[in-house]
């Protein structure tokens, strides 16, 4: 049943003590938000084994939906992961068992070049997929090795765009809705106006407010979203 009201304490400096329980988002591909900024990201997802090279790579700001991404093509291709600073020559045959590897966050310092460089390689021998996630594009990676560089530059590159209000405002709905909380679309709207545009912070943002909501015994409502923004926004 939706928590849509929630009955004010009698002593309004009450506070109910809200427990920190994780709450993990839903990675699934019906779990994903689709809207013109994602729809080439998506596409491109979508139509694996029958890409154009066994090398993709998705760039796009932090917050896009890269992860979402990475993990709907993860459980498609039955792929390993691992962040790109993990990657060591020694590991990429065990890595590539399954015939495909999701490598994340390749823009962070650590690049081993020599080790993504045997991994392509790897994967075109034996037929062996990879999938290569960064909030840069290649050209901004700083590498040096210039047969992985030429490597880098031919595979398809496919840019996820910083989210847009329609994506921001299925994000909340469906982050409420996993909540079991129905909040009016003129808060919605309000939020999206104010938010910083990212979906990690859609999900810090219903996290916080639906604590804030718990704690004060109260629905959500304007002057808590404005609250809540506010606390977020400082220092």
């Amino acid at each position: 049943m939706a928590r849509s009201n929630r009955q004010k304490p009698r002593n309004p400096r009450e506070r109910q003590l809200a427990l920190d329980l994780p709450h993990l988002p839903a990675m699934g591909i019906e779990d994903f938000c689709l809207s013109a900024c994602n729809r080439e990201a998506l596409d491109f997802i979508d139509h694996w084994p029958d890409w154009p090279s066994p090398l993709g790579i998705l760039a796009g700001p932090k917050g896009s939906g890269k992860s979402h991404l990475g993990e709907i093509w993860k459980t498609m291709s039955g792929a390993q992961k691992l962040r790109a600073p993990e990657l060591d020559t020694a590991n990429v045959p065990a890595l590539l068992a399954n015939g495909a590897l999701l490598i994340e966050d390749a823009h962070l310092p650590g690049l081993d070049e020599e080790a993504l460089f045997h991994a392509i390689n790897w994967g075109q021998e034996h037929r062996g997929f990879i999938l290569i996630t960064s909030s840069l594009w290649p050209v901004e990676w700083g590498v040096q090795l210039p047969d992985l560089k030429s490597r880098l530059m031919a595979a398809p590159l496919v840019e996820l765009h910083e989210p847009d209000n329609a994506l921001l405002c299925m994000v909340l709905v469906k982050l409420f809705t996993d909540r079991q909380l129905f909040v009016e679309a003129s808060i919605v709207e309000y939020l999206v106006a104010r938010m910083e545009r990212s979906l990690g912070s859609a999900v810090r943002l219903v996290e916080a407010l639906d604590k804030e909501a718990l704690a004060q015994h109260r629905a959500i409502t304007k002057p808590l979203a404005a609250q809540v923004l506010q606390n977020m926004q400082q220092p």
